[in-house]
């Protein structure tokens, strides 16, 4: 982990994740650690953690660590591109459900109990006139599913991954401004408006954080009137590619730091529908309200 940070690793890391509650977490959120100056030991805080299952493998907390120790290397030059790095990898050791994902206890617990020294290397905020101090927002420990530092990462995966491929999700997770806002919007649980989005970015037909939120608002307001669903066809979702593949994590090997994990075996959107999509988005980006931009009439 990068030095500046190292002081923050908690003296006891426990064996295995748990189930943190807001509650329980406010009294670690203290100004001390929120400003990079001082953690906490980490024991009283294993005291008000709910244990999860000891004989499911999947709760070991080492092979997590290791990979976040990883990532500050992954983003020297820029702490976002740890984002890109992460996300597909933590997704893939981290073999659960949407169910499960969604609470947000296990969360707390990798934030605050396991690597908080990560939260702060990678959310540590600017000085501004109004906070001359650097300051970590709790929410990146506590926070919801967008904001989290680690739900999000685990939630761009899940909803950017095209079947096995995690590829669509390093490309996705180069712009803060879209993983940002397609998180907020049930939207993007349709398939192919993930790589339809995701097409966009790569073809260098919206970029920039303005150019994201213009085109996502045009999506969302042509999605109350058209219904994607109807538009192109994807693949039905089989619920047991998923439950086997959570099923072999016992088994699976370490997550590769060089090549991307292969994820659930379920199909892939059709690249039709992918294609189709991508050029009405763009369509759709022509007059999208992009603050600054003036159209051409």
């Amino acid at each position: 982990m990068n030095d500046r940070y190292q002081h923050l690793e908690p003296q006891h890391i426990p064996e295995r994740l748990g189930l943190l509650s807001a509650t329980a977490a406010d009294p670690f959120l203290t100004e001390d650690l929120l400003r990079g100056i001082q953690g906490h030991g980490g024991v009283d805080l294993a005291k008000v953690v709910e244990p999860l299952s000891e004989d499911d493998p999947r709760w070991k907390v080492e092979p997590l660590r290791e990979l976040i120790e990883d990532a500050p290397y992954k983003g020297r030059e820029n702490r976002t591109a740890a984002d890109a790095w992460l996300a597909p990898r933590l997704h893939a050791a981290l073999r659960i459900n949407r169910r499960e994902a969604a609470d947000q206890r296990i969360w707390n617990h990798l934030a605050l109990g396991v690597a908080p020294d990560y939260v702060a290397w990678r959310h540590m905020g600017a000085p501004t006139a109004k906070s001359p101090e650097p300051r970590i927002s709790a929410a990146r420990f506590k926070g919801v599913a967008d904001r989290q530092c680690f739900s999000r990462l685990w939630w761009a995966a899940e909803l950017f991954r095209n079947g096995a491929d995690y590829s669509p999700v390093e490309a996705a997770c180069s712009n803060q401004d879209l993983i940002h806002t397609v998180l907020r919007v049930s939207l993007i649980d349709h398939r192919p408006t993930a790589q339809a989005l995701v097409r966009v970015l790569q073809k260098g037909i919206a970029t920039t954080g303005r150019e994201i939120n213009g085109l996502m608002a045009a999506v969302n307001t042509a999605g109350a009137t058209l219904v994607y669903d109807a538009m192109v066809e994807d693949e039905p979702r089989d619920p047991d590619d998923l439950r086997h593949w959570i099923a072999e994590a016992e088994n699976a090997p370490p997550v590769d730091r060089h090549e991307l994990p292969i994820g659930p075996d379920e199909e892939p959107v059709p690249e039709e529908s992918i294609e189709r999509l991508t050029a009405y988005f763009a369509e759709l980006f022509e007059t999208a309200p992009v603050r600054g931009r003036t159209l051409q009439v």
